[in-house]
């Protein structure tokens, strides 16, 4: 009987190693995303077209769908301009608490938004740390549109630093000390030396800024009151339709809230391919 070489044996198991590693990966996929993923779509049109429609035109679903942009609108900006400066001065700076600072962005990342939700409830709510400067300055946060803006910004606020920081530490100064050895001031500095070398990072850190501000729950659900048509996110409508057993209007926020995820994916694939490209072009130079 012939037997077959150790090595034609080695290299035989390690095909079968990676052929059953990527069946695991495809299994696992399969379960926890593409399958669930199918069913909400098949939701969404099990009934036909017209249901589908109905609900994207109903005057609930287009009240959380213009929640849910106004908290976008307003968290993302604010979320970049943070960014930009955290980035800078950690970047172009060497301070004590410099660490404790990076931590500090980092927060959302590790904590639960519905414990972030309820920070906010113990520090902005009615029996709050600040309740009574609120209340003499008949401002109200919690359980209504600010508390909501809040809850968006605290889930997106570190992707913009994240991004950024890297590129200004690996881009260094050399430039901005040129520019600035001949006369050019620290905002032009920023716009015309700065900004460009940071720019597809940026772009990427905004799209998965405004991908988190979309997607947010948890924080939202304690801060908001979930009132239909009034402090209803989309994310909200989706739970509450699927609670009240209205499930064809669940899955169909769901594929709307699932085409902005995948749009998101688009253009985060472009913006790193676009900064892949600037890195090597960076590095041959």
């Amino acid at each position: 009987m012939r037997v077959k070489p150790k090595s034609t044996q080695f290299h035989q198991g390690r095909e079968w190693g990676k052929v059953a590693l990527i069946a695991a990966v495809v299994i696992y996929l399969a379960l926890v995303l593409l399958l669930p993923t199918l069913y909400v779509f098949i939701g969404a049109f099990s009934r036909g077209i017209s249901p589908f429609f109905a609900t994207l035109t109903s005057f609930d679903f287009t009240q959380a769908v213009r929640l849910t942009a106004l908290a976008v609108g307003v968290a993302v900006p604010l979320n970049v301009v943070f960014g930009l400066c955290a980035a800078w001065v950690i970047a172009r700076r060497r301070f004590r608490g410099r660490t404790l600072l990076l931590s500090i962005i980092d927060l959302p990342f590790s904590i639960s938004p519905i414990v972030a939700g309820l920070m906010l409830v113990s520090l902005y709510g009615r029996n709050g740390l600040l309740s009574n400067i609120l209340q003499f300055l008949d401002i109200k946060i919690i359980f209504s549109f600010p508390g909501i803006a809040l809850a968006t910004m605290m889930g997106g606020m570190p992707f913009v630093a994240r991004e950024v920081i890297p590129i200004l530490e690996e881009v260094g100064t050399q430039e901005e000390e040129a520019a600035k050895t001949l006369g050019a001031g620290e905002w032009e500095i920023f716009w015309r030396v700065t900004l460009p070398s940071i720019r597809w990072g940026l772009f990427y850190g905004v799209v998965l800024t405004t991908a988190r501000a979309m997607g947010e729950y948890g924080a939202i659900a304690v801060v908001s009151s979930n009132l239909i048509g009034r402090s209803q996110t989309l994310t909200l409508y989706v739970e509450e339709a699927y609670r009240n057993y209205d499930s064809q209007s669940a899955f169909a926020a769901a594929v709307v809230l699932a085409a902005l995820a995948g749009a998101t994916l688009v253009i985060k694939e472009f913006f790193e391919r676009r900064t892949r490209i600037k890195n090597e072009e960076s590095l041959e130079e």
